[in-house]
């Protein structure tokens, strides 16, 4: 089994001896009991990995000394997911599942149809909660990249996202049960990046969708069932890392 990762910004260089405290070290040190002679991974949550060794373990702190330094390759094609808000018992999980399925960069997007709203105060601590389900997923799944997580979209910053995406030369597809094209066919293994948009429960309204395909956005069925906002990512995900390089 690969070993524990937890992160550490910025990393020690080879031999030297890093410190783990704050909330990692806590869950390091006191929820995982890791003790002295353990090895664990230390990652910068941008690629950057120190294989290390407990040299000592205190409450809420680890002593680890760096045995090797090494960086992660970043996955092929780049995925980032715009994400409608799903209702608040399921906000989370969105993330988590997205997180745990390989997802670049998340971005939050209030849509017509969102029955979740981010006002005033709640669009901070909204996004603080997804980064802090980002990080905990991404521990969780041993990943070496911590998907950022940014600030709240609304509609039309979501169409200049599609726009500037469209530019680049990114793949951009909106999930939409009403869509002709079934995602497999869409030219994934020779796209660059690909941004996926996924809906609320109510689905992508259909004033947003033409603003979308305007931006350069194609629509795509992902399957023959209907998936709930939370899991549609992720299904995804797992048909792109299919039939790209992404899990090659």
């Amino acid at each position: 089994m690969a070993a524990t990762v937890f992160y550490l910004d910025p990393l020690p260089e080879v031999a030297a001896v890093a410190v783990l405290d704050g909330p990692e070290g806590h869950h390091a040190a006191t929820v995982r009991r890791i003790r002295v002679g353990e090895r664990l991974t230390l990652s910068d949550g941008r690629g950057g990995l120190a294989q290390t060794e407990v040299v000592a373990a205190e409450h809420d702190r680890l002593d680890l000394l760096v045995k090797s330094r090494s960086v992660a390759p970043t996955p092929h094609p780049k995925v980032t997911l715009v994400q409608a808000l799903p209702k608040s018992e399921r906000s989370e999980l969105a993330v988590e599942l997205a997180t745990e399925a390989g997802i670049d960069a998340i971005v939050p997007w209030e849509a017509a149809r969102c029955v979740a709203r981010w006002k005033g105060p709640k669009a901070e601590k909204g996004v603080a909660k997804w980064r802090a389900a980002a990080l905990a997923a991404a521990r969780q799944s041993r990943r070496p990249y911590v998907p950022p997580v940014a600030e709240l979209h609304d509609t039309a910053a979501v169409e200049t996202l599609i726009h500037d995406a469209v530019v680049r030369g990114a793949l951009v597809v909106a999930l939409h049960e009403s869509a002709i094209v079934p995602f497999g066919k869409l030219l994934l293994a020779a796209a660059e990046e690909v941004v996926l948009i996924v809906g609320p429960e109510g689905g992508i309204d259909d004033a947003e969708l033409e603003r979308f395909g305007k931006a350069g956005a194609a629509t795509a069925l992902l399957g023959p069932t209907v998936l709930r906002t939370s899991t549609a990512a992720a299904v995804a995900l797992g048909a792109i890392g299919v039939l790209t390089p992404r899990w090659g």
